[in-house]
């Protein structure tokens, strides 16, 4: 008899091929049977009507800290992920000496808006290496399952000390020793190592984290332990526009380790065009059998303005700083008033950077955000175009929008990937077989950011709801967020319905599939707060053949583990 049969499904296997209809069975955790009809089992799923996928592996979330206080990684888990890759942007909390705790905390802090009350509150510290970081994760439970990188900062800071705060260069005294941490953390389990050269990613307003400008020999240095050790992904987030000049170098990594190399993939307005290029390198890596890849977002990686967020155009006004201290809701009331709103829309702001500056200024690329966000909205609905058409400056316009929904409503700021002002570069993107869906996120940018629901995203919008473009096929992109990011990552147990396999599944009501808006919920340690996205549609999402959701509620089942490197079918 069968543990779990999820019976008249339409199955999406993530090979690619064609869906069907039929039966699913699944005996100690792992599926058995995979179409036509399944004989008794212990339970049974009715998903006439629904379709049945393995279940999403986000290969790009920085759950370091959250890993240690909550099993659930929320919200990835709402969104049907069975399997998270953390550690990425060359950020984590590994190895650690005692006196740098803190300091990592505001590097986490500063680079990926975690807020450092809730990381001091919340994180265990039970662990200094980083094989003594997997088994503290392996001490805890979790509904899915966890995979870690090595954090490129973090191992500078333990070698060098202040030296790798100051960016000096590493000596070959230190190469050695950083090379010796990072093959101590494979041998142990890692699932890869990463880095970050970005100017984007800065701590203390004006400090980078270390590794930002370490030298090729230092990094490549590094990542060829990977091909000493036999597995692993070398993962990096770059300067988006100079993409171009880290290619070469990035190309002969993945050359000589024959394996995984991956880099960020974003769609900037300084170079929007640079994504062809790229893409013409990455046809040469297919061609030449280099696994050199491309980490891409399905979506604009959109920034929320909100009252309740830590970025909007208005956090500089002096008026408005006069007043940011207060509660919500006598904020909002306080904005209310005539005098207040003409301060805040005449007056000067404080000095922001260049790149705020930018932001809170582009209104042809800020739109409201509905109760069932677009994603792709039309130019002709930006608040530029409203302000074109009622005659009003766009400030007003903002100031306006923002104070709806009793101060609670989201203005959409696409940053990367709209440069044309639609998805299609992406619709290209996300066909070629050395791109992979990444950048989601989850368990970061806190405050500003809510990219954690790409999974369903990239049914909800390619699959049925793309108005402005051409769509992607359902097969198509189950695939490529459940066997190609699992083989990427030397998955081979997952990603696949068919028998033998680990029985990670969704079972998923597509008539009432749908994303949420953002909001803003205290549920995080110290009451810190954080954005989330909530969805409609996931029936069950299954994690080594026992449902941890069911219909959007948990049902306290914590199979998951933490993975150990490559993983292979059982037997």
């Amino acid at each position: 008899m069968e543990d779990l049969v999820i019976r008249g499904a339409t199955l999406v296997d993530g090979s690619g091929a064609t869906a069907y209809t039929g039966d699913l069975a699944i005996k100690d955790g792992v599926i058995t049977q995979v179409g036509g009809r399944a004989g008794a089992a212990k339970r049974e799923i009715q998903a006439d009507g629904c379709i049945v996928a393995p279940g999403w592996i986000d290969v790009h979330t920085h759950y370091d800290g959250q890993a240690t206080w909550d099993p659930y990684l929320s919200p990835s888990t709402w969104h049907g992920v069975t399997t998270a890759i953390m550690g990425n942007c060359g950020m984590g909390f590994a190895p650690v000496h005692t006196d740098r705790r803190d300091w990592l905390i505001k590097v986490m802090e500063g680079v990926e808006d975690i807020p450092g009350s809730v990381l001091h509150e919340g994180l265990q510290w039970d662990w200094e290496t980083f094989p003594e970081y997997l088994d503290a994760l392996e001490r805890r439970s979790f509904a899915l399952d966890v995979g870690a990188q090595i954090p490129h900062s973090a191992v500078r800071a333990y070698v060098m000390g202040d030296r790798a705060i100051h960016h000096d260069e590493a000596t070959p005294k230190d190469l050695v020793a950083m090379r010796d941490i990072v093959r101590e953390g494979m041998k142990a389990g890692a699932m890869g190592f990463s880095t970050t050269r970005t100017f984007i990613h800065k701590y203390d307003e004006r400090k980078y984290p270390p590794g930002t400008f370490a030298t090729a020999d230092e990094i490549t240095g590094l990542g060829s332990v990977l091909g000493e050790v036999g597995h692993g992904v070398f993962q990096m987030t770059s300067n988006h526009p100079a993409m171009g000049g880290e290619i070469p170098w990035l190309y002969q990594l993945a050359k000589n380790n024959k394996l995984p190399v991956m880099f960020n993939l974003q769609q900037t307005d300084p170079a929007p065009d640079l994504w062809k290029d790229i893409l013409k390198t990455l046809d040469g890596a297919q061609q030449q059998n280099v696994p050199l890849y491309a980490g891409i977002c399905g979506r604009p990686v959109g920034l929320l303005f909100s009252l309740q967020s830590s970025l909007h155009p208005f956090i500089a006004h002096p008026t408005y700083q006069s007043i940011a201290a207060l509660p919500h809701e006598q904020r909002v009331q306080k904005m209310r008033e005539p005098a207040i709103r003409q301060r805040i829309l005449t007056e000067e702001r404080d000095l922001v950077d260049r790149r705020a500056e930018t932001l809170f200024g582009s209104f042809h690329k800020m739109y409201r955000m509905a109760p069932q966000p677009d994603y792709e909205p039309d130019p002709s609905t930006s608040v530029a175009a409203m302000a074109k058409a009622s005659g009003k400056a766009p400030l007003e316009i903002v100031y306006d929008l923002m104070l709806e929904q009793n101060g609670k409503a989201i203005i959409y700021y696409p940053s990367f990937n709209y440069s044309y002002e639609n998805l299609d570069h992406l619709h290209q993107l996300l066909q070629h077989s050395h791109t992979v869906n990444s950048l989601s996120d989850g368990g970061a940018h806190c405050n500003y950011i809510c990219d954690v629901s790409l999974p369903t995203f990239m049914l909800t919008h390619w699959v049925n709801g793309r108005t402005r473009g051409e769509r992607l096929g359902l097969e198509h992109i189950v695939k490529r967020q459940t066997l190609d990011t699992a083989r990427v990552y030397g998955l081979n147990d997952r990603g696949l319905l068919k028998p033998g396999f680990k029985a990670d599944i969704n079972v998923i009501d597509p008539k009432q599939l749908q994303l949420h808006c953002p909001e803003f919920v205290h549920d995080l340690p110290a009451g810190g707060r954080r954005l989330v996205q909530r969805a409609d549609g996931y029936v069950a999402t299954i994690v080594g053949g026992q449902p941890i959701f069911e219909n959007a509620t948990a049902t306290g089942a914590l199979p998951g583990k933490v993975l150990r490197g490559p993983q292979q079918l059982a037997g």
